[in-house]
């Protein structure tokens, strides 16, 4: 098959299109139709017909976004070498000091509600908690366990 000169209909035709040069399609069988199409109105009644598209554009896949996702997921490349940043960057500390402080409080609260330790505790152990003097719940039950403040 002689291949013919259709770079003028194409080129119309991207404008047409509103679309790249590269994104017009021709049908290949229909060729010597395209080069008799000489002015828009033509290419326009082509398009109608279906002898020349608009190709769609090529996307980016995501799915080794989505791979990759899925294994940090399960705790897969979270080691030392793939970490920037310092602790303090990753977490900040405000955040964690935060996370800690509210599981305290409520701990103190249903303690308190449930009668299991007095208000005068409630308070005391409260302040503690509020300067710090607890790393986690159960450091607040070690302490309390070890000064006999649970009933």
């Amino acid at each position: 098959m002689i291949i013919m000169d259709v770079s003028v209909q194409r080129r119309m035709a991207a404008e047409i299109l509103k679309c790249g040069i590269e994104r017009v399609w021709i049908d290949p069988t229909q060729l010597d139709r395209v080069k008799m199409a000489m002015s828009k109105d033509d290419i326009r009644a082509l398009i109608k017909e279906g002898v020349i598209k608009k190709k769609q554009k090529k996307g980016i896949s995501s799915a080794r976004v989505k791979k990759l996702k899925e294994q940090r997921k399960k705790g897969r490349r979270r080691g030392p070498g793939s970490r920037r940043g310092a602790a303090g960057a990753r977490t900040p500390p405000k955040e964690r000091w935060m996370a800690t402080i509210r599981a305290l409080r409520k701990t103190l609260k249903q303690l308190r509600d449930s009668g299991k330790i007095d208000r005068k505790v409630y308070r005391k152990l409260y302040r503690m908690a509020k300067g710090g003097a607890f790393r986690s719940r159960s450091h607040l039950f070690l302490y309390m366990r070890e000064h006999e403040l649970l009933k």
